[in-house]
């Protein structure tokens, strides 16, 4: 839903209260509520005005789902919203990792191997497991190590 042309995307707190209470379907006071429990939390004016992105409008329909079609109570999507959370910032942390791993891979030189179903070396990564082939052999080869 993002504003096309407008500089805005998903993220930027553009809407009212009212216009995002007519987006999401619901009355005013609703989103007063949720915003009270945390379910959702618009960015506010300095005047301590609610402003509502894309991604909170959308958040809100999912709270409304949740809650009329599942029956879900407000304290069970509360937790929905914060597990949600959790899994979006370990994915994060998953990439971040993985691409830290990568680059001191690239910058160590290290090579990993193992035997192949045919008795021939397999290049792999690091923490890869090798093809089955009855075999537990594994070498890392470090081409600049010191003796």
């Amino acid at each position: 839903m993002a504003l096309k042309g407008l500089g805005a995307d998903d993220e930027t707190p553009v809407f009212v209260i009212s216009v995002a209470a007519q987006l999401a379907g619901m009355h005013a006071q609703t989103l007063r509520q949720y915003d009270r429990l945390g379910l959702v939390t618009p960015s506010r004016t300095q005047g301590g005005g609610r402003r509502y992105s894309a991604r909170d409008v959308a958040r809100l329909r999912e709270v409304q789902r949740l809650s009329q079609e599942e029956g879900v109570s407000l304290a069970g999507i509360q937790r929905i919203l914060q597990l949600e959370n959790q899994v979006d910032a370990l994915h994060a942390r998953i990439e971040d990792l993985t691409h830290a791993l990568h680059q001191a891979e690239l910058a160590s030189g290290r090579r990993v191997f193992a035997v192949g179903s045919a008795g021939e070396a397999v290049m792999i990564r690091p923490g890869q497991r090798p093809p089955h082939t009855g075999s537990q052999a594994l070498v890392v080869w470090e081409p600049f190590a010191r003796r």
